[in-house]
């Protein structure tokens, strides 16, 4: 009996590959598209932008093409509990959340692949670049994809031994231009089809106007201080602005400044030089460990304190309360809380926490 994959189908290239692929291979695939939450636009539309209607039609055209069955999945309810409400309160905190984290977490390894499993399915496929493998005690390793600009172990650091027991990556194996190769090779029409960008629940893109409406009072405007507490100006609302920030603060000095914290209680952004900016330790909490446990209790890695930021060398401490300290080699500047601090061993992800605070 064949192995049955679901693939979950954007309309991308992407998962059009890869459900091209687990086809090729002579899996039992059926294509699932979630459709998620939007907040209506003025248009009067309510689509978001991983589910719209052209791209909807794109992935039912590609299930059709490939020959196999496609079901549209209600999503919306518990992706706006759980991602965009997320993203609302983590402001209202003074924090700059990912939400492609709590996405993974609650949205595509939890709801999207226990429905997969409800049909029957061995596995769940997605679009990511990223790799799993087995190794010899048994023990499931989220390791990079090939194409290291491509690579989305950081936003899938959140899956658990379970949840990669029942996972695909089909295009991790590749590079991007080597998917476009692929797309082409199977007739897709999604080819040379762009890459999705932005906050996908945003009907225009704009995170503050969308803050402005939702959590008005981190839109209040207050001082901008230095640390000593002297005022050199005034900000336009705490949600405006991110740690490492230095153009659109309108405060004039000797030196170029830059946002090193927000200061929630006394609604003041907090401003000083690139020497200033720096911090050499981090406190993370809500850790997860993608084997189980964690390596030690203290141990040496690299940690992407962003997405798209490079790994630093750090020591890592495990701390009660699934918290962790993280103390580089050298400080970086842009330590932000509410990103993640997610630790490899090369090329394997080991997991990691929700940035909480840099530490002076």
């Amino acid at each position: 009996m064949k192995l049955r994959v679901v693939v979950a189908m954007s309309g991308g290239v992407d998962s059009s590959v890869a459900a091209a692929l687990m086809v090729e291979q002579g899996y039992d695939v059926v294509g699932m598209m979630m459709r998620l939450w939007s907040e209506e636009t003025i248009a009067g539309g309510t689509h978001n932008r991983c589910c719209t209607p052209d791209q909807m039609s794109d992935a039912r055209r590609i299930a059709d093409q490939l020959k196999i069955p496609f079901y549209v999945l209600d999503t919306k309810s518990v992706f706006r509990k759980t991602v965009v409400q997320y993203f609302i309160d983590a402001h209202r905190e003074g924090i700059t959340p990912n939400p492609c984290l709590e996405c993974n977490r609650h949205i595509r390894f939890d709801f999207l692949q226990q429905n997969a499993l409800a049909l029957d399915a061995d596995y769940l496929a997605t679009g990511h670049y990223a790799r799993i493998h087995q190794g010899e005690d048994g023990k499931f390793l989220l390791k990079k994809g090939l194409d290291d600009a491509k690579d989305q172990s950081y936003v899938l650091s959140v899956m658990g031994q379970e949840q990669l027991a029942h996972a695909m990556f089909p295009v991790g194996e590749y590079s991007k231009p080597e998917v476009r190769t692929l797309a082409q090779k199977f007739g897709l029409p999604t080819a040379s089809k762009h890459d999705s960008q932005d906050l996908c629940f945003l009907g225009d893109g704009d995170y503050r106007r969308f803050l402005r409406e939702n959590a008005p009072e981190m839109m209040a405007v207050g001082p901008i201080v230095r640390r000593d507490g002297a005022v050199v100006g005034e900000h336009s609302g705490l949600a405006n602005y991110t740690i490492g920030q230095r153009k659109g603060l309108g405060v004039f000095a000797a030196e170029p400044m830059y946002v090193i914290a927000l200061n929630l209680a006394a609604n003041a952004l907090v401003v000083g030089t690139a020497e200033e900016l720096g911090s050499a330790t981090l406190t993370a909490r809500r850790v997860h460990w993608i084997a189980g446990d964690a390596p030690a209790e203290q141990f040496s890695a690299e940690v992407k304190i962003r997405y798209k930021s490079r790994p630093a060398r750090a020591m890592i401490d495990t701390l009660d309360n699934q918290r962790m300290r993280v103390t580089f080699d050298d400080p970086l500047r842009d330590i932000t809380p509410g990103q993640g601090a997610i630790a490899y061993h090369g090329d394997v992800c080991l997991g990691g926490g929700i940035i909480e605070k840099a530490d002076a």
